[in-house]
């Protein structure tokens, strides 16, 4: 298996649990008289098993990442956090540009009302926003085409 459909698999299972959650919540109390549309004991043992698989998952997944060393020397581990500090980074920029922009902050209706000024460079803030977003969707591919790339972990027992 390669690790991109491992992540795939990951994905069900994790949207698996949530349903299974969703259904116990929703079948564990019931009124006198009537019965729970589903045993809730059941599905709560269904989803503890997908529990214990995506646990397995997770630990491959995780040993894949730190032993795969790529073409850059990184490893995927390594990718994966730059690939967070860089949206994390992203994010930043663009919102700090966004506050510079403001609503028309040179606009007054009266002369009496106080004007409002940009306090960092909203032009330089957008050119540095979109350069980190050009190096997250690069390295964005990298990752992507390592998790095709790259075969899952056997299990260690």
């Amino acid at each position: 298996m390669q690790l991109a459909e491992a992540l795939i698999e990951r994905a069900d299972l994790q949207k698996r649990i949530e349903q299974l959650r969703s259904r116990i919540a929703a079948n564990a109390r019931y009124q006198e008289g009537e019965e729970p549309d589903e045993d809730a004991a059941a599905l709560l043992a269904e989803a503890e098993q997908a529990v214990d698989a995506l646990e397995v998952l997770l630990a491959r997944i995780n040993a894949t990442n730190a032993s795969t060393v790529l073409a850059s020397g990184d490893t995927v581990t390594a990718l994966l956090a730059r690939r967070d500090a860089l949206r994390l980074r992203h994010s930043l920029v663009t919102g700090a540009a966004d506050a510079t922009a403001g609503g028309g902050g040179g606009y007054r209706q009266l002369r009496s009302e106080l004007r409002t000024f940009a306090a960092l460079p909203t032009a330089e803030l957008r050119s540095r926003a979109d350069a980190l977003a050009k190096e997250l969707r690069e390295l964005d591919a990298t990752i992507q085409r390592s998790n095709w790339e790259v075969a899952l972990l056997e299990p260690t027992d």
